[in-house]
């Protein structure tokens, strides 16, 4: 396991100075990786089948975003996805370091790998569209937009990461909350929004509302200047290119978690018992933060248009999941029950890829040689299950395929 070469999709993996790996980095991206593919199992399909059933009604939830305010399982895919990159990175830079990599050279791959990741990202959501689908919504290019300046901050004292992450969240904010209010008369259906969608913001905290915020107004602006079929109004789902910017404060929180891991990994000390009390008492408080700032009105809890609470809520829980992995698989050394994750993190961005392009595929595949009776045993509510646990199998078998054949995807 520890012999296998770093890949790419969180732009760095951690490779200490004696060569080894952090099993709790590896396991946490092949958990995050597993929830991505896992969507194929849309188990979010059960509730409507057993209407009133609390379990598939907790189940539904934890299975698709949230619609406005409010966090699920699901809407931390993406958070971890980005706090990963930012752990990785202070491993990245070390190891190139010590290599001999100039800064330049590293300054010129941060840049390649950036720009690499957004048009991934645009390439694969102009799949199955007439033209090139430019939006810069999608995880891999929020990550991307952000990439370079994060190596730049990852290269500067820990205060200065934290100063950055404060001054990034703190002017988000501000722009926000000082961005004029629409009327109280204003018609929400001329930017997608029922006029009676019952998670509509009133108060201060209508400056967050959906597609009438600032950054909903910058891509009226921006997302126009590209070739489109038509004229851009607003996303349906209300997320935004700027999404980018808190986004990198997520990164920067990631930067600060993997200094701590990485302050005694590589210096070759056990210093485990401070390594977790230290981020678990980061992750407490910027979960309370998170907390605080939504429940007393200050800033809504919002995955969608990633507000500086969400950014401070999801990324206390990131800095818990990671602490709680650390002792299991680091401290504790139990790792045999995340090699099956770890198999998707050590091909994460063939994976994602995958996730994009072959679900529909593997699906016809299984129907055209197996015929739809072994997924309608359990009866028309399990269909879309079993048809998506067997494209999920298929596709771990094609990453478990390339780690024995030691082929792995990086940028």
């Amino acid at each position: 396991m520890n012999q296998i070469l770093p890949t790419v999709v969180n732009p760095a993996q951690p490779v200490t100075a004696v060569g080894k790996r952090l099993a709790s980095i590896d396991a946490y991206r092949g958990l995050v990786m597993f929830l991505m593919l896992a969507e194929v199992l849309k188990l979010w399909t059960l509730e409507q089948y057993f209407p009133g059933n609390e379990f598939f009604a907790w189940l539904k939830f934890h299975t698709t975003h949230v619609e406005w305010v409010g966090c699920s399982l699901h809407d931390m895919i993406q958070p971890s996805f980005s706090f990963l990159v930012g752990v990785s990175l202070p491993f990245s830079i070390a190891s190139r370091r010590q290599k001999g990599a100039s800064l330049g050279s590293m300054m010129l791959h941060a840049f390649w790998r950036g720009l690499i990741l957004v048009v991934l990202g645009i390439v694969l959501r102009s799949l199955g569209e007439p033209m090139t689908s430019f939006r810069f919504d999608d995880t891999l290019t929020q990550i991307g937009l952000g990439y370079f300046l994060l190596f730049l901050i990852a290269l500067t004292p820990r205060w200065s990461q934290l100063l950055s992450a404060v001054i990034i969240l703190g002017g988000y904010w501000l722009w926000f909350a000082l961005w004029p209010l629409v009327p109280a008369d204003f018609n929400y259906a001329v930017v997608g929004v029922p006029n009676d969608w019952p998670h509509l913001l009133s108060g201060f905290e209508a400056h967050w509302n959906k597609n009438v915020n600032p950054a909903a107004s910058f891509d009226v602006w921006f997302m126009n200047l590209f070739p489109r079929t038509e004229t851009f109004e607003f996303f349906s789902g209300g997320y935004t290119t700027l999404n980018f910017i808190p986004t990198l404060a997520t990164m920067i929180l990631g930067v600060l978690a993997g200094g701590v891991l990485a302050g005694g990994v590589l210096k070759a000390t056990r210093r485990y018992g401070v390594q977790v009390l230290v981020l678990v008492t980061c992750g407490a408080m910027l979960l309370a933060g998170g907390w605080a700032l939504d429940h007393l009105g200050i800033c809504p809890n919002v995955k969608r248009i990633w507000t500086p609470a969400f950014a401070l809520f999801s990324g206390g829980i990131c800095f818990l999941w990671l602490a709680t992995l650390h002792v299991i698989c680091d401290w504790w050394k139990l790792r045999m029950w995340a090699f099956p994750f770890m198999i998707i993190g050590a091909n994460s961005i063939l994976a994602y890829i995958m996730s994009w392009t072959l679900e529909e595929p593997f699906k016809e595949l299984l129907v055209r040689h197996l015929g739809t009776r072994p997924f309608l045993f359990r009866g028309e509510a399990w269909e879309p299950v079993l048809l998506g646990a067997g494209v999920l199998l298929l596709m771990w078998l094609v990453l478990f395929w390339l780690y024995r054949q030691r082929i792995f995807v990086r940028i």
